[in-house]
């Protein structure tokens, strides 16, 4: 991708929320801030040693992959990519922003690495880095095709984003996917764009806190809201359109099924907003399977993106890719004796669950 002038930003806080937040009696700054969002600018290989005992009580020296991380300050500017504050090999400085930032990089590295042997956005090791106090009061985190950028928030509606692990693997995610299907950002592609982005946000957070997908709260920034606004969070993939009812933000407009689509121009054709539709498949397929998404579950999504996936894939097509990389992993695996729920049949019943499959499309394997 080009420099960050002149790349496609894709921020995890949708347009429409700002807009109506631009309007905004109540939240006077946080108003002002949005009204700034909207109308700013667009902006080596390392390895690790690890060290463990054999069983005969040698030690043990193996090379694996490293993150390398380089964190900047803006300075409450828009100038990128500021100046550097924390490389890889830096102790914690006095900035939380920073370190949070720092953090965030390392747990989705660690989830790329650990859970699907990528290493970096790239596969090959690509430095992760990020700008942390970008403008005043900037309610937004986003990927400008180079790095990660974080606002601080006006303090009325939006805290600072560098705390949202989900946040932070989200933007990031968007970087995976650019060097893989690069799914056009709008309509269903650019939908589909935003929904595996959550769903790599979700799974750096569950990976980071080994929770369980019945355990995982499937909520996407929660950590980002005040407490002066009516809402647990920016999204809900188990439940999409509960995440949020404000009197001065409205109410989270994503739909859950295919049947409350929503045909518009804004948002490139509604990305941030139907990506609630393949989001709720995602947490019902990981539910299903039981145990760690990251593991079949984020499996099957990351080799439906990595397999030769159009960079124009509709949700169907999507689908299809899923449910043959769930077959594909239930040949592999052979008979479960444990009795779960096979990978493919699960892949099928959440997308029927969202109305992407039609049940006389893909009948039910129960």
């Amino acid at each position: 991708m080009s420099s960050s002038a002149s790349a496609e930003r894709h921020g995890v806080v949708p347009s429409y929320l700002l807009a109506r937040l631009a309007e905004s009696g109540r939240f006077p700054r946080a108003a002002a801030a949005a009204r700034q969002t909207l109308t700013s600018g667009r902006p080596p290989f390392r390895a690790r040693i690890d060290l463990s005992i054999d069983e005969n009580g040698d030690l043990v020296a193996q090379l694996s992959d490293a993150p390398n991380r380089t964190i900047s300050d803006a300075g409450n500017t828009q100038q990128l990519p500021g100046a550097v504050v924390r490389n890889e090999d830096d102790p914690p400085v006095a900035d939380t922003s920073v370190n949070e930032a720092f953090d965030g990089l390392g747990a989705t590295f660690e989830l790329l690495l650990s859970a699907f042997g990528r290493n970096s956005l790239n596969d090959a090791g690509a430095p992760l880095d990020a700008t942390v106090h970008y403008g005043v009061d900037y309610d937004n985190a986003f990927w400008d095709g180079e790095r990660m950028v974080f606002g601080d928030g006006d303090g009325e509606v939006f805290r600072g984003f560098t705390g949202s692990i989900t946040v932070i693997g989200h933007e990031l995610a968007h970087g995976v996917i650019q060097h893989t299907a690069n799914l056009e950002y709008q309509g269903q592609p650019g939908a589909l764009n935003e929904s595996i982005a959550d769903v790599l946000g979700a799974l750096t957070e569950q990976f980071l806190l080994d929770q369980t997908a019945d355990a995982a709260t499937w909520l996407i920034g929660a950590e980002i809201f005040t407490d002066a606004v009516e809402g647990k969070a920016l999204r809900s993939m188990l439940e999409p359109g509960t995440a949020y009812d404000d009197d001065e933000l409205g109410k989270d407009p994503q739909p859950a099924h295919m049947s409350d689509f929503v045909q518009t121009t804004e948002d490139n054709g509604g990305v941030h907003i139907n990506s609630g539709i393949p989001n709720r498949a995602f947490a019902l397929f990981a539910r299903d399977l039981g145990g760690n998404a990251w593991e079949r579950a984020g499996t099957v999504w990351y080799r439906a993106l990595t397999g030769g996936l159009s960079s124009t894939a509709t949700f169907t097509e999507f689908a299809d890719a899923t449910v043959a990389a769930a077959s594909a992993l239930d040949s592999a695996h052979g008979s479960d004796p444990a009795g779960r729920a096979k990978t493919a049949d699960a892949a099928r019943r959440a997308w029927r669950a969202v109305g992407v499959y039609e049940d006389e499309r893909v009948p039910s394997t129960r």
